[in-house]
């Protein structure tokens, strides 16, 4: 890669530094605020920060596929990861969900082999085997009958597990397709702004208490917008203008390290199998990056 490149990899590596915090904060202003009006508040708090700090992009400039197609995908990612957090039943629930979400490293690598013909020695498939074992893990948690009880967890709340499950399709897809059409431009900030407006309408449509302020809330809301700001512009210079593929493959790490803050902010314990995962995750992370580093 020339220098340009790596400054590009080493900003849309940043990305994966500030999502570690969105699952566990997520959930924390969901519980406040509800699902929707917390959502609505943190997308309506990053498009404002966007609109200072980048102002809006032309429409005009931004190639039309990348527009509308690549625009509908960021805001149906953005509302189906926020509306499943929110709505997951317990926090340990929230905790899976967000696991769930984070297929899409795995997920990304694989339709760059189709969608942007992304080269890869025959180590890539265990690799992303590797890391989809480790994700299951940490979902999984500790003793014989957790996966019975994720089972059941998925029954009584499918709507939560099918957003999550959809989320973690979408974004690889947008990824993708981001690379291969936007031309270099940004609509970020648009997308910001498309996902708000929807999150509010739907607001206006819910039975949800009416949004009260806490400092301890607003401080959290605060925090998540400006970083989920600041997270998807370097997200998109760095899969725009960087390595893609090296991105995707340490982005495995973020499920990880996501587990890790949420389990430490919203008090839960995850166990050795949480270890385990960790292990796995690194590992098929590494065996990924190996497979594809020649190929650029």
């Amino acid at each position: 890669m020339d220098s340009s490149a790596q400054r590009a990899t080493a900003f849309g590596l940043t990305a994966i530094l500030l999502w570690s915090t969105s699952v566990g904060l997520l959930r924390s202003i969901s519980e406040h605020f509800g699902p929707v009006g917390g959502a609505a508040l943190i997308y309506t708090v990053s498009a404002l920060c966007l609109c200072v700090a980048r102002g809006l992009p032309t429409l005009r400039e931004m190639p039309p596929r990348y527009l509308w197609t690549g625009g509908a995908l960021f805001v149906s990612y953005e509302i189906f990861l926020a509306l499943a957090i929110g709505l997951a039943h317990s926090r340990s629930q929230s905790l899976e969900l967000g696991m769930i979400n984070y297929l899409w490293p795995s997920l990304t690598i694989f339709f760059a082999l189709f969608i942007n013909q992304q080269r890869a020695s025959l180590w890539l498939w265990p690799g992303l085997a590797l890391s989809l074992a480790g994700i299951i893990q940490v979902m999984k948690g500790d003793g014989a009958g957790s996966p019975v009880t994720m089972w059941h967890n998925m029954i009584d709340n499918p709507v939560a597990y099918g957003l999550a499950f959809a989320a973690a399709l979408i974004w690889a897809l947008y990824c993708n397709l981001t690379r291969r059409w936007s031309e270099g431009k940004s609509g970020v900030t648009l997308f910001f702004c498309a996902t708000a407006l929807v999150l509010w309408i739907k607001y206006a449509f819910v039975n949800e208490a009416p949004l009260t302020f806490t400092l301890p809330a607003t401080l959290q809301l605060l925090f998540m917008g400006l970083s989920t700001a600041i997270a998807y512009s370097a997200w998109n210079h760095g899969i725009q203008r960087g390595n893609m593929t090296l991105l995707a493959s340490a982005s495995c790490f973020t499920p990880v390290l996501s587990a890790f803050i949420a389990s430490l902010w919203l008090g839960l314990h995850p166990g050795w199998s949480f270890w385990q995962g960790v292990l796995m995750v690194a590992g098929g992370s590494l065996v990924c990056w190996l497979a594809t580093r020649r190929y650029g």
